[in-house]
Order: C-alpha cells, then structure tokens, then sequence
C-alpha cells in the first residue's frame, strides 16, 4: 500500500493542554497527510488521518511501524502532584520522554519538537527545571538533525484539571500582562501548539530554541 502524500507527523502527549491543541493543528493543515498519536487512552477523535494506538509507556512497543515520522511533536508531561511523587514526575517528564523519542530516532526520524520550560538547566536546584533540563540534554544526545526546544513560561488554557497554584500565578499574571516584558507574559497553549507545528513542518537544521517571549 502507498503512503499518502504529505507530512507524517508522530505526536506524544495528545491528552494534555498544549497536545490536544497540536492535535487540532495538524489534522487541520493540509500539508499533513498522516498522525500518530500513541496514548495510555482513547482520544475520541475520529479522524481519517489520525492513527491513536494504545501504548503503556512502561513498555513501549519498539517494533511499532509508527515511530518512523517526519517530525517527533513531544507534549509529555505531568505534574509532581499528578504523578504523587518527584520519582514518579521525572520517569514521565524525563525517562518517557527519551526513551520514546530514543525509538523515533532509532526509525529514522529526523525532527524532534520539544515542549521543555523556561529555566530549563541539568543543574538547577529546582526539580521542574533539573528534569526538564535533563531531557533536553538526553535529546540532544540522540543527535536529532532537527532539534527545537520550545520554552515557554506559564501556559494559559483550561485544563481537565485544576491547578490551584499556577491558576493564582495565571490572574496576577493577566492583571499584570501590559506591563511585563513579553518573556514574563502568560504563553496561551495555543500560541505554544502554533509554535511546534509550525517548527516541525519546516524542521530546521540543527538546534533552535523558541523563548517565551515569542509565544506570548
């Protein structure tokens, strides 16, 4: 059977703020002929491009024909909170993220897209910006001829669950908005799901970063 024409895309992550809003972008772009959406649940997206196996992150299926992409989109992530422990945090936001993108490379993709954060550094004495830090190092280890570490700062969207600190960060943020610096300002999800896509589809040579002020 012949592939259809057009970008195919592998895209981790598809359930939260920022992926699902990458999701509706690509199956929106007619420059994008096939989606891969590997998730732990169903997304109940019909959509004829969309592909949405069931994946345990545990054990991911490296035989899989569909971690062969054009450009890896990468939205994994949780919250310490959410995973109950900062063991667990860093197996979602650092281990899952490389050993998945470890098998997409190991395909042949060329292009990795990654949702890191602000402050991003191996050696920070914060945990979020340690682990963050850490997978970008691990992905840059994995020597992607395309790699963008996309950075923002606070994401604004509504999330399926509430996250009472980042809420209060988000109103004193959006009071003060005119009279902060673009790179202080609230990065809405969907200006940071334009960003990726946008990157992934042109996959530039090397390494880029893609700051908060340009998602504000």
């Amino acid at each position: 059977m012949t592939e259809p024409a057009g970008r195919q895309v592998l895209l981790l992550g598809a359930t939260g703020l920022v992926g699902a809003q990458v999701l509706s972008r690509l199956l929106a772009d007619p420059r994008v002929a096939r989606v891969n959406a590997p998730t732990r649940r169903p997304l109940g997206v019909a959509d004829p491009r969309l592909h949405n196996p069931r994946i345990d992150y545990a054990a991911l299926p490296a035989a899989a024909p569909w971690w062969q992409a054009d450009a890896l989109i990468c939205c994994l992530g949780t919250t310490r909170k959410q995973a109950g422990s900062l063991e667990a945090f860093v197996q979602v936001d650092r281990d899952y993220v490389l050993a998945a993108a470890a098998l997409a490379r190991a395909a042949g993709t060329a292009c990795c897209v990654f949702n890191s954060a602000t402050g991003a550094d191996a050696r920070s004495p914060l945990a979020y910006n340690r682990t963050k830090g850490q997978a970008e190092a691990g992905l840059r280890a994995q020597g992607w001829p395309s790699l963008v570490l996309v950075r923002p700062g606070l994401i604004g969207g509504q999330r399926a669950q509430r996250r009472p600190a980042e809420h209060a960060a988000g109103v004193l943020l959006r009071a003060l908005g005119p009279l902060l610096p673009r790179a202080w300002r609230i990065n809405p999800a969907g200006n940071i799901a334009a960003a990726m896509v946008a990157a992934a589809l042109a996959a530039p040579a090397g390494e880029s970063v893609i700051g908060a002020a340009a998602l504000a």
